[in-house]
């Protein structure tokens, strides 16, 4: 009895500990592991190019990010410079990515989520509304107004926000993510403008509204504002 309980116990433990292991970017077995883009081989992630072949533009980008960005062709209002391992490859395995936002006045980053990747985000000019939703049942919605210098987390995977109330003034944040590719699903973008289309009987039943109300958000234009 006493050695049953002890695998069982055993085996609670290596189940908990796997889930860990597998929950977000694996870990480096080496110093670093290059993205080789070139490579036809399909791994999760990227191939690691022959650390021989390596450079320190590997780990590099003149990514100006001290320079605003556009925010005008958006019609959220807000600009996202993602630095991912498509931009630098020397990020492949390390799992992390950096992004800047730029805010205008009154613009957001609508409610999204990113499916593999916790979010720290730290405001470095101006004012902001943020907050995340919880999973089902609840539901909770959690929101803070932040300020220059402030910081917030959102939770890996949760849809989350960021307004900027300021009818005059822009604002700018630069977010840290857990995960060399984190991934971005802007949610009214997902639903209304999936290509092909949701059906709109699916999505009338699901918001509780009429077919010519799914209709005319579906022929409404939903633009990336990621960068």
């Amino acid at each position: 009895m006493a050695s049953t309980a002890s695998f069982l116990a055993l085996t609670t433990l290596f189940a908990l500990l796997s889930s860990q292991a597998i929950a977000s970017d694996p870990s480096p077995l080496q110093d670093f592991c290059v993205a080789d883009k070139d490579s036809h081989v399909l791994v999760n992630g990227f191939v690691c190019k022959d650390p021989k072949d390596v450079k320190a533009d590997d780990f590099f980008l003149a990514a100006n990010l001290d320079k605003p960005r556009d925010t005008s062709t958006s019609k959220a209002g807000s600009n996202v410079t993602l630095i991912n391992v498509m931009r630098i490859p020397g990020l492949n395995t390390l799992g992390i990515s950096l992004a800047r936002i730029d805010y205008a006045p009154l613009g957001e980053n609508p409610p999204h989520t990113h499916p593999r990747a916790t979010e720290i985000l730290t405001v470095l000019e101006g004012t902001l509304y943020v907050g995340f939703v919880t999973s089902n049942p609840n539901n909770t919605l959690f929101t803070k107004m932040l300020n220059k210098g402030d910081v917030f987390v959102f939770p890996e995977g949760l849809i989350h926000f960021q307004f900027n109330p300021c009818p005059d003034k822009p604002a700018v944040a630069i977010a840290a993510l857990s995960s060399q590719n984190p991934g971005a699903i802007t949610i009214a973008n997902a639903i209304f403008g999936s290509k092909p289309s949701i059906s709109d009987d699916v999505l009338a039943k699901a918001f509780q509204v009429e077919k010519k109300t799914v209709d005319w958000l579906q022929a409404q234009f939903w633009a990336d504002n990621h960068n």
